[in-house]
């Protein structure tokens, strides 16, 4: 999670679009970075927003498409490649999370994992394996590049903002998406509209993020309490231990939408380009994922997957994807 203060540029708005869904005149959002509207936008997740089962509904279509993806040819994957040895061990071990709608939540109902991250990570392990074999390890922020490292993990889909202080220890692949940092609350709060609003407040996030950092720059006053996972914050939002929860807006929308009495700002106030975390030291997977996700971008299906998860809350077509690289 990188750290701005400046004003968006017109393709952050574009990508920071991605996520603000239908517009209803009935309050206006001042926002630190981008002024102030006479109308409310609307995220996944607020009054409006399509229904949390409509990723369920889009599932059977999204499973097609995965098993329709063709296999790597053989030729990319020479003996004693890092893409060889998953094939040979017949799962791709995935470092993820199941606690974040839209992006990787488990269905209690299917024990399957769905979401936008679970899903490109099911479409890799079809590509390397010719079947979506995945195995899922739980990361946290704070774990996430130790099992890269120690290889418990071959890729991290967990929406994963590439840093430079973390590209010096892992690899990355992409990115393949672009977010941005966003405010929770819950939904009666009306005293939260904007960034400037969080001074002398509690707001929780995420250890090992960088939005503790974000928060800390531009709201030296703020009161910040750190948790290490996505469901410990929203409770405590919930149960009102805080004012508010800065996270990337995407995350914060998912929760929305399974957990009614929380709202998510419109307003972004940063870039977080996700990238498929890869161990360091397998310099040759890198390239191999980065010519797959060309791929799939190329051939229009990252914005199938795109439509079959995060879009089934967000109205329009899928946004570019951010250039790899």
């Amino acid at each position: 999670m990188s750290v701005t203060s400046a004003p968006r540029t017109a393709a952050a708005r574009r990508r920071a679009a991605a996520f603000v869904s239908i517009v209803a005149a009935t309050a206006v959002l001042t926002t630190a970075c981008s002024g102030s509207s006479s109308s409310e936008a609307k995220v996944p997740g607020a009054p409006g927003a399509k229904s949390g089962s409509a990723m369920a509904d889009a599932a059977p279509a999204l499973d097609a498409l995965i098993a329709a993806e063709k296999p790597a040819d053989a030729s990319l994957m020479p003996a004693g490649s890092t893409a060889a040895q998953i094939k040979k061990r017949g799962e791709l071990l995935v470092g993820g999370t199941q606690t974040a709608a839209l992006f990787s939540l488990l269905d209690p109902t299917t024990g399957k994992v769905g979401g936008f991250d679970a899903a490109l990570s099911r479409l890799l392990a079809q590509y390397i394996i010719g079947k979506p074999a995945t195995k899922l390890v739980n990361v946290t922020s704070q774990t996430r590049e130790a099992l890269l490292k120690n290889h418990s993990v071959d890729a991290v889909f967990a929406t994963y903002t590439i840093t430079p202080e973390r590209a010096e220890v892992i690899n990355f692949a992409g990115p393949y998406y672009m977010d941005g940092l966003s405010i929770q609350v819950k939904k009666d709060n009306s005293e939260i509209t904007s960034l400037k609003d969080l001074a002398g407040r509690t707001v929780v996030t995420q250890s090992g993020s960088t939005a503790a950092s974000t928060i800390k720059s531009q709201v030296p006053t703020a009161k910040i309490q750190l948790f290490e996972t996505n469901t410990e914050c929203l409770q405590a939002l919930r149960q009102g231990r805080a004012d508010a929860y800065v996270l990337d807006q995407g995350i914060l929308a998912g929760n929305a939408t399974t957990n009614p009495d929380v709202k998510v700002l419109a307003s972004t106030f940063s870039e977080e380009p996700y990238g498929i975390g890869l161990p360091i030291d397998k310099p040759d997977f890198k390239k191999f994922v980065n010519d797959w996700l060309r791929g799939i971008e190329a051939d229009g299906t990252w914005a199938k997957v795109w439509k079959a998860t995060l879009g089934t809350h967000v109205p329009g077509e899928a946004p570019a994807p951010p250039k790899i690289g």
